[in-house]
């Protein structure tokens, strides 16, 4: 009798991969996947939501389809569904990842004050928007002490274009009784290169916000080729 893997149907793997399987938990346990290749972490994250199947060709057909490890994390679960072979299990084991990974690198975000803790930031933002297939904006509002207060996405768009308002920034950050933001975006083709609109809209959201003496430290572009701070480049 066939058993479904996740409901979208396979056979239980053949005997000897539960060995291979039993192999992969022991570097795991042993090494926490030291010298492991992404798509065996993969496959066994999916083998915990589909045991009776044979993930390996599933977890090379995903990094495939989503371009590595990073966009599979990224992924929407829409997408991940219309891979065959994914099913509500499986995907909700692959965002689950997600969301522990990007709750750990907020929380070292949060602790201490944030132009003091720089990497960390960069490494949380670029984690959680570097692989979207749509352009975000998010601000981030700091304390008088540079401590994160709140991190709120205010734009959703297109591939290339999300709609900023420079009255909507200035109105929530003097809500918030923000000392300080920080505006993040991110480009979906991978370069995270300033356009000629980025850099007008960061030079008309720091002039709005220079009357009420609030600051805006920078604005950062994260893409899947890294990370560009327009504060870096002279050009706030």
């Amino acid at each position: 009798m066939s058993v479904p893997a996740d409901r979208n149907g396979a056979d239980d793997p053949a005997p000897g991969h539960h060995g291979h399987r039993a192999r992969l938990r022991q570097r795991l346990v042993t090494h926490g996947g030291d010298g492991m290749h992404d798509y065996e972490l993969v496959e066994y994250l999916l083998a915990l939501a589909i045991p009776r199947r044979d993930t390996k060709p599933l977890a090379k057909a995903l990094l495939a389809e989503f371009g590595g490890i990073g966009g599979l994390m990224a992924a929407p679960p829409d997408d991940l569904m219309r891979v065959k072979g994914m099913g509500e299990t499986s995907v909700a084991a692959i965002k689950i990842v997600q969301a522990a990974a990007l709750r750990m690198l907020r929380e070292d975000v949060a602790a201490r004050p944030v132009l003091a803790n720089w990497q960390a930031l960069l490494d949380y933002l670029r984690a959680d928007m570097a692989h979207y297939a749509v352009e975000r904006v998010r601000i981030l509002h700091l304390n008088t002490r540079n401590m994160l207060i709140r991190d709120e996405l205010i734009a959703e768009g297109t591939i290339d274009e999300a709609a900023v308002h420079v009255r909507q920034v200035l109105k929530r950050a003097m809500d918030l009784g923000s000392a300080a933001i920080i505006i993040v975006h991110n480009h979906p083709g991978g370069d995270p290169s300033p356009s000629r609109a980025d850099i007008e809209l960061t030079r008309a959201i720091a002039a709005a916000l220079k009357a009420p003496g609030i600051a805006v430290h920078d604005h950062i572009i994260v893409g899947a080729q890294g990370h560009v701070s327009l504060r870096a480049q002279g050009l706030i």
